[in-house]
């Protein structure tokens, strides 16, 4: 019966890379490749946001994390992200659509110049490498123990090729329209894989289930332990998913080109502003979705121990139940789901990885103008480029590498102060020019990468001293700090930079200006 199953994730695969060129149409500019033209529903695109933030790990972490004890913190976390995306759709979204923009890094290069758009695209880029190579390689762990299930035996590296060659063809052909559709469907297949084990799962525990879950602590929303080191070091304590959480999605979906470039492709900014606000309500109930799956496992299996459940850990516990609870077919979908998580993020990485290249690198440091054939030809070039090198990163890996949310949680730390720090310092401090906005770019990225590999907190843990690292929401406001120190004091050293036509120093960017082809041309 598994090779119905086997068939279900085949036909998947196939159909996913059909549809999302059927509904991409032909790029030709390298604008359409990059935003759509501007073109794209805002649900579609919210859809899209949601699925880009959407590992593996998350899908399959969280209703682990419910049964272990963790409850409904991930939803207490997503109500801080709520914040975060809202300050973002009111203060930072005006600026990039306004600006006609295709890279969120343009804002920058209007106000400050060439060299910090280009330094924070390349720490863009390089950030993105990491993280996404260190998620491509964790998405092949559970997906290599499914298909060991399914009776089929392949490697880590051979997972991961599959995957991203799937995914490079409806990347390089289909640019970001494909991207964002294929995101949305591959959304609702994950979470209706989520919403159908939370049916399967009631039937079996029924309202006494619900019960037991309840007086256990399973739906535990809120961490209210506001000891200062439960506070500076857990994720989930309430401070640090309200507060911190806020300030950390404000990096990540106001300054990070990955999420900045589908909310580029709306068609408006009253649009662009709903579909960031809704992908925060949406991450929200797909968190709960899943806690709620943690949940009633917790009640299905009577509390026991991954250990009595013979599971090794608790990531193996959503993927278990999906094999041996659900029926033939059902569970080749659920399967496919999760597959459909790894290839949602990739997509996204590698055609705003492409995008941040030939938008802002190749301005700021070639002074080229291609034409706008040579630009799409680029465009696509350097999806290609970015997918081998990301398959050869997770390549690399032959084991574990821990929790990987938290992990990639961290990477983002080193750098997502000094990128929202940037836009911050050119919002606030009006006399910071371009060398101040440089130099404290560099300092904030030192001084976070020393915080982040050197100080740790002791946290009594079980009547024990632990030595443990500063929560990564606190990474980034912690680096916003710095880079508006460094760059408001360095800004007192010298006057005001006066105003030109070729680099304003306005709030508003002119309309137009962020056009890919005027991107690339010299001011």
């Amino acid at each position: 019966m598994r090779q119905l199953d086997l068939v279900v994730i085949v036909v998947y695969l196939v159909a996913i890379a059909v549809i999302g060129l059927r509904l991409a149409g032909r790029q030709k500019t390298s604008k359409d490749y990059f935003v759509g033209e501007g073109s794209m529903p805002w649900w579609t695109v919210s859809f899209s946001v949601v699925a880009t933030e959407t590992s593996v790990l998350t899908v399959i972490s969280v209703p682990g994390g419910a049964y272990s004890g963790q409850g409904f913190g991930n939803v207490e976390l997503a109500l801080g992200y709520v914040i975060g995306r809202v300050v973002v759709a009111t203060v930072l979204i005006p600026l990039y659509k306004r600006g006609g923009f295709v890279s969120a890094y343009q804002y920058l290069g209007t106000r400050f110049g060439l060299k910090l758009q280009g330094l924070a695209s390349v720490t863009f880029v390089f950030t993105r490498l990491l993280a996404e190579g260190v998620r491509l390689f964790a998405s092949a762990i559970p997906i290599k123990l499914l298909l060991d299930e399914f009776g089929v035996h392949a490697g880590y590296r051979v997972i991961i090729i599959v995957l991203t060659v799937i995914t490079v063809v409806y990347t390089y052909l289909g640019g970001i329209k494909a991207v964002i559709w294929t995101d949305a469907i591959q959304m609702g297949l994950y979470l209706g894989g989520a919403v159908l084990a939370i049916a399967v799962l009631s039937g079996h525990v029924g309202g006494a289930g619900f019960s037991r879950a309840l007086h256990a602590g399973e739906f535990k929303l809120f961490d209210t332990d506001f000891g200062l080191a439960h506070i500076l070091t857990s994720p989930f304590a309430l401070p640090t998913a309200i507060v911190g959480g806020a300030i950390f999605a404000m990096a990540s979906h106001g300054s990070d080109q990955l999420i900045v470039q589908r909310i580029l492709a709306t068609r408006s900014l009253r649009d662009g502003q709903k579909a960031m606000i809704a992908s925060g309500v949406f991450v929200t109930f797909q968190f709960a979705a899943f806690s709620l799956v943690g949940a009633l496992l917790w009640s299905y299996n009577e509390g026991k121990s991954f250990k009595e459940l013979g599971l090794s850990s608790s990531d193996n516990l959503y993927p278990n139940f999906i094999l041996h609870g659900l029926p033939v077919v059902i569970s080749g979908l659920l399967v496919a789901g999760i597959l459909g998580a790894a290839m949602g993020s990739l997509s996204s990485a590698l055609n705003s990885m492409s995008n941040s290249t030939v938008a802002d690198i190749i301005r700021s440091f070639f002074h080229t103008t291609p034409s706008e054939a040579s630009l799409l030809k680029l465009a696509r070039v350097m999806t290609l480029v970015w997918a081998a090198l990301m398959a050869v990163f997770a390549c690399a890996f032959s084991t574990s590498t821990g929790n990987v949310y938290l992990t990639g949680l961290t990477i983002a730390g080193y750098t997502y102060g000094a990128l929202l720090g940037a836009f911050l310092l050119g919002r606030i401090v009006r006399r910071a020019g371009e060398a101040d906005s440089v130099v404290a770019f560099l300092v904030t990225v030192a001084v976070m990468t020393y915080t982040v590999r050197e100080v740790k907190i002791d946290v009594t843990v079980g009547g024990a001293t632990v030595p443990t690292a500063i929560a990564a929401q606190w990474l980034v406001p912690i680096g916003v700090v710095v880079t508006l120190v460094v760059g408001g004091l360095m800004s007192l050293f010298h006057r005001a930079p006066e105003p030109t036509p070729a680099r304003p120093t306005d709030d508003e960017p002119k309309p137009g200006q962020g056009q890919v082809t005027a991107a690339v041309q010299q001011d």
